[in-house]
């Protein structure tokens, strides 16, 4: 496939178009903590390291500052050319020295030390079902009902007849027809997109919802008022309403139950990773995986870990720098610990990564029937999760933040929401949220090919990583993250002018803390609705002082 998917957040209204980031999404201006450092920022770096600020200077020469005061021989006797192929010799010669260390560290890493390259019996015991028989549901021991959702944009069509289609289908025999619902909502594609996805149905063997709209009429969504008085949509309000369409099939069919839900996006995956993280994710000793959430590890290229925006450590704190070992050393470390140590079950807060299993009872209105999950039932009962199934109270499904100068990713926020709320953020050892970086996928094919070699030696970045987040201060702040849910809390609220101009003030007040302040961040996105052009979906409403 020639083009780049799409991130898990980048549903645009006309063009989301996977061809160019710059065009359609770019992460680092919707993820606020991929932003160029701002010159205040800097600063404080130049206070705090001497001879970073001198190094980063135009000013500074370090030839200058090696150069003896009193030289030897007067300019006019000194051997210009001499000295300088002197130089240059001894240059390439530590040059060749250093890469010489670095290529026999790669070398001796991918042979004794590699990363996720060795993964647990289980995993291979599934792989080989997969390979020793060609029935389908081979990949599906316990012939566990799982309903797979996806929401598309895709104009040219190139999804649906090409590289994901065809992994798509490959995974539902693998799970057996008779065990999968696949449900796919896809809006504003245009009629190309529309003929390749009616195409792509006639080929699918199992139960399926296609739903192809041809406009999402905006109108239904809530909205907020912004300064100068317009009524705008927020993009993750927006964002929200994509993904739970596809899952729309579940409050209509409510007697039908499942055991697993599967998230994918339009991301190019191997199907035989989305069963290991399906069923092999924390498995116990009978052999069945364990978790209220499992998500895949995406890439948008061989090194760079792509969904910053929605990922949480254990303690809530977010990502550190987007290559291995993706995690910071802030609080106990415990989610960058679990990643070093090779661990298939990363405890986290909230993940994505492109492909993500729930537990489906999270998603079911009263789903008292078994899972075959009995010993994570008894270990992790949910009060909440029990009431609802008693009272009827809808399962959980994709939202938005309801502030308005406050963001946080629909994929956190689901997250936030299936979890039991700690009494203290900074005691958790466990959530039931795994990230499982054996299960790896990718915006392109290219990029997917590579990640069986470069996991191999990625352990080498651990060190680089952590200086690195030292040095560019991350995780930044978040002044919610340790919030506890129903409790009182001071923050910091937009509060808008009683005229209704969208004009207002920041103030601070005291209110009732909700489950998810660990998944936001100051900021304020909304819908394009009248595009020109070339114009992206979505443009950033400035923050106001």
């Amino acid at each position: 496939m020639s083009v780049r998917l799409l991130h898990p957040d980048e549903y645009e209204l006309g063009t989301r178009s996977s061809l160019d980031s710059q065009g359609t999404f770019d992460l680092d201006e919707a993820d606020f903590e991929s932003q160029t450092l701002p010159k205040s920022r800097l600063l404080s770096l130049s206070h705090r390291w001497p001879l970073l600020s001198r190094l980063l200077s135009s000013t500074y020469s370090g030839y200058r500052r090696l150069r003896p005061s009193r030289p030897l021989l007067s300019a006019s006797k000194r051997p210009v050319g001499c000295c300088r192929r002197l130089l240059f010799r001894r240059s390439c010669f530590y040059l060749h020295v250093v890469a010489g260390i670095i290529f026999a560290l790669v070398v001796l890493t991918s042979i004794f030390q590699p990363s996720y390259t060795r993964p647990l019996s289980h995993y291979k015991s599934l792989r080989n079902a997969v390979q020793q028989s060609t029935a389908p549901g081979r990949g599906n021991p316990h012939n566990e009902k799982v309903f797979i959702a996806a929401s598309l944009y895709d104009p040219n069509g190139e999804l649906a007849r090409g590289q994901w289609g065809a992994e798509v289908l490959q995974l539902v025999d693998l799970l057996g027809p008779e065990n999968v619902f696949l449900s796919v909502y896809e809006n504003d594609s245009g009629a190309e997109g529309e003929r390749a996805l009616r195409e792509w149905e006639a080929q699918i063997p199992c139960d399926k919802s296609i739903v192809f709209e041809e406009h999402m009429d905006l109108q239904s969504l809530p909205t907020v008022t912004v300064p100068g008085g317009s009524h705008r949509v927020k993009r993750i309000e927006y964002l929200a309403e994509v993904r739970n369409r596809a899952l729309r099939p579940l409050d209509d069919n409510p007697e039908k139950r499942y055991n697993k839900l599967l998230y994918v996006n339009d991301v190019l995956f191997n199907p035989v990773d989305a069963l290991q993280l399906l069923f092999s994710t924390n498995a116990g000793e009978d052999g069945v995986a364990h978790y209220r959430a499992a998500c895949s590890v995406d890439f948008i290229n061989p090194f760079k870990f792509y969904d910053t925006y929605a990922t949480r450590d254990l303690h809530g704190y977010s990502m550190g720098l987007p290559f291995f070992p993706w995690f910071s050393t802030a609080g106990n470390g415990d989610s960058r610990n679990d990643v070093l140590a090779g661990r298939d079950a990363v405890r986290v807060r909230s993940c994505w990564g492109g492909m993500v299993a729930f537990d489906a009872r999270f998603f079911q209105y009263g789903a008292k029937e078994s899972t075959g999950d009995h010993d994570w039932e008894k270990r992790n009962s949910t009060q909440e999760l029990q009431s609802r199934e008693e009272s009827g109270i809808s399962p959980v499904r994709f939202r938005a933040s309801r502030d308005v100068f406050w963001e946080a990713s629909e994929c956190c926020l689901i997250h936030a929401d299936l979890q039991d709320p700690p009494s203290n953020v900074d005691d958790l050892t466990d959530t039931g949220i795994y990230m499982n970086p054996y299960v790896r996928v990718a915006y392109d094919s290219r990029t997917l090919s590579w990640l069986g070699t470069t996991r191999r030696f990625e352990k080498l970045y651990a060190f680089i990583h952590n200086i690195g987040n030292h040095l560019v201060g991350l995780p930044w702040f978040n002044p919610r993250r340790a919030e506890i849910f129903g409790q009182a809390a001071e923050e910091t609220v937009w509060v808008p002018d009683p005229v209704g101009n969208g004009e207002g003030t920041f103030q601070t007040v005291e209110r009732i803390a909700g489950n998810d302040g660990f998944c936001g961040r100051r900021g304020l996105q909304v819908i394009v609705e009248h595009r020109e052009e070339g114009q992206k979906g979505w443009e950033n409403i400035p923050v106001p002082p």
